[in-house]
């Protein structure tokens, strides 16, 4: 069975969302909690929140160069799994593998992090990060979801498939984390990611809206595959890995293979 030869790369794809988890979350709290000196030495908020996307766009290419983003592609988000799937560059059931594991490794990362930082997480200031839309309420953020998604996908699409730049894509992907976190996070929270928005509601126990960050990113991203399909045609569609200039087991080349033979 396709699942049990891929497990590992499920369990990873588990281990970097949880890893994604635990950094959004003592990021937060350092740059946000009331008792933290980082909230004493930094009062304007705005140059928090840059710093909090400086820190987790790094997070982020940290993840896709590791062992394990070479390796199981760096998805860590179901949307992006479910555009490759989309795509056909992902074995169905290698997909449902890969979203299961992010959902369970993004509430594993948060349960985690309150282990770690006790009940400062759970401060009104911090709230387990939390993605919530901004006063401008559920509909805009659902616009602002879509866009972001959008933008994040078509470069991905865009800049693996280009030979001379595929090995920044992982660079590519975590500027604009960086940038949208910094400029976009006051309209909905900066999610992207339905697997990120549920582990910090699953312990914060906050449901508010939960359906913006389940349906507009997979349709911001599979909005963009489409987009993509109809421009590049000439360019095609590689491989589902955003890191894939590596020696690392490839099973998305794998299915690829097995779908010519």
């Amino acid at each position: 069975m396709t699942m049990a030869r891929h497990w590992p790369e499920y369990a990873m794809e588990a281990v970097e969302l949880g890893s994604f988890m635990v950094s959004a979350c003592c990021v937060t709290t350092f740059l946000f909690h009331p008792a933290s000196p980082a909230v004493a030495a930094i009062p304007d908020a705005m140059v928090r929140r840059v710093l909090t996307g400086v820190a987790m766009g790094l997070t982020g290419i940290a993840i896709v160069y590791s062992p394990f983003g070479k390796r199981s592609g760096a998805h860590f988000n179901p949307s992006v799994t479910l555009t490759f799937l989309r795509l056909d560059r992902i074995a169905p059931a290698d997909a449902l593998g890969y979203v299961l594991a992010q959902f369970a490794g993004a509430v594993a990362g948060v349960l985690l992090a309150a282990g770690l930082l006790g009940e400062r997480l759970a401060d009104a200031a911090v709230r387990y990060a939390v993605t919530v839309p901004g006063p401008a309420g559920p509909r805009v953020a659902f616009l602002a979801e879509l866009a972001i998604s959008f933008g994040l996908m078509t470069i991905v699409l865009l800049v693996s498939n280009t030979p001379r730049l595929a090995r920044f894509t992982g660079l590519f992907a975590g500027l604009l984390v960086a940038t949208y976190i910094s400029l976009e996070a006051p309209l909905s929270g900066m999610s992207m990611n339905p697997a990120r928005s549920f582990g910090s509601a699953f312990s914060a126990r906050s449901w508010t809206a939960l359906w913006v960050y389940f349906t507009a990113p997979p349709l911001g991203m599979l909005l963009a595959a489409e987009t993509y399909l109809r421009v590049a045609r000439s360019r095609g569609v590689f491989c589902a890995k955003l890191h894939h200039d590596n020696p690392s087991r490839c099973i998305f080349c794998a299915y690829r293979e097995g779908r010519r033979a």
